[in-house]
């Protein structure tokens, strides 16, 4: 049996597939698996894979239906007790399982581990800015302490234990937009994050992605599920607190009045700081012009991410 199992989920990336593929088989740590579960593509994704004859290569083919089920869907498939995820657009580093193994098998009983990552945009490749204070190689930390500023979990960058998801469960198909985070959330709530800080992991990040898109502001993570254990927790209040800010923000562009208010009602406003109140109030022509230098100077390594 494999020791990591390794799930890329495909949905149309020709352009990027085989870099990403090669960049699993070029690890310096070869014990695992690889599970693709192509999502529909209808360009020539699939072509580009089925150049690659590795007998650890798993494919598997589906129609369409977004990525939280074909992540889902790997994880049943997977055989290892440790899983990680690979977006079909990025990229790791070759010592990335190396690395993971050695921490794996180190800290027996920790569950989560992640490394740093660098982005790649358009216009330049940075490092990621974290809310963690670095005392040490790496750090034990909560979660959504930790993701202040960028995630501490990114899918690309994290090794989860098995265990994770049978306790938690996993990704919810019916969040078209924000899946990711909702299991973060739920994985926060019981389990702490190794995070280390070692960069072995490249994000490319896609401006026209279908996070980006405004008319999925409707099938949004429901934050309604953790209203009653944010009331005790001050962190995962003040985490989805950004998140509802994002969001707010986002819906006054889009001209959602009703996702607007609904998001800005739930936002403790003496918590978040006088530069997110004030633009909350901003009329939306004054809040694009502002978020598109913003955007400029996050491509080029200049701040965190646009909306926290």
């Amino acid at each position: 049996m494999a020791f990591f199992s390794v799930i890329i989920p495909l949905y149309n990336k020709e352009n990027f597939i085989e870099n990403t593929i090669q960049s699993v088989l070029d690890q310096t740590f070869q014990d695992f698996e690889i599970i693709v579960i192509n999502d529909g593509s209808t360009d020539k994704s699939e072509e580009k894979l089925m150049q690659f004859k590795d007998p650890r290569i798993r494919y598997y083919s589906k129609k369409n239906e977004g990525v939280s089920i074909a992540r889902n869907l790997g994880i049943t498939f997977a055989n290892a007790n440790f899983i990680t995820f690979l977006d079909a657009d990025d990229y790791w580093y070759p010592d990335f399982l190396k690395v993971m193994f050695d921490y794996c098998t180190r800290f027996i009983k920790q569950k989560v581990f992640t490394t740093a990552i660098e982005i790649e945009t358009s216009e330049s490749t940075f490092l990621a800015q974290y809310s963690i204070n670095k005392a040490s190689n790496f750090e034990s930390v909560n979660y959504f302490k930790a993701s202040k500023k960028e995630s501490a979990i990114l899918t690309s960058a994290t090794v989860f234990n098995k265990e994770v998801f049978d306790k938690v469960g996993v990704f919810d198909p019916t969040i078209k937009s924000g899946q990711d985070t909702d299991l973060w959330i739920r994985i926060g709530l019981i389990y702490p994050v190794l995070f280390i800080w070692q960069v072995l992991v490249r994000y490319t990040h896609d401006e026209n992605s279908l996070s980006k898109k405004p008319d999925l502001l409707e099938s949004k993570m429901d934050f309604s599920k953790f209203i009653e254990l944010e009331k005790t927790n001050s962190d995962l209040k003040y985490f989805l607190d950004l998140n509802r800010f994002s969001l707010a923000i986002k819906s006054k562009l889009a001209s959602n009045k009703t996702l607007f208010d609904y998001y800005y009602s739930g936002i403790n406003l003496k918590k978040i700081g006088f530069k997110k109140r004030f633009l909350l109030i901003l009329p939306p022509y004054l809040l694009q012009f502002l978020i598109q230098i913003k955007l400029k100077m996050a491509n080029l390594g200049f701040g965190s991410s646009v909306f926290k």
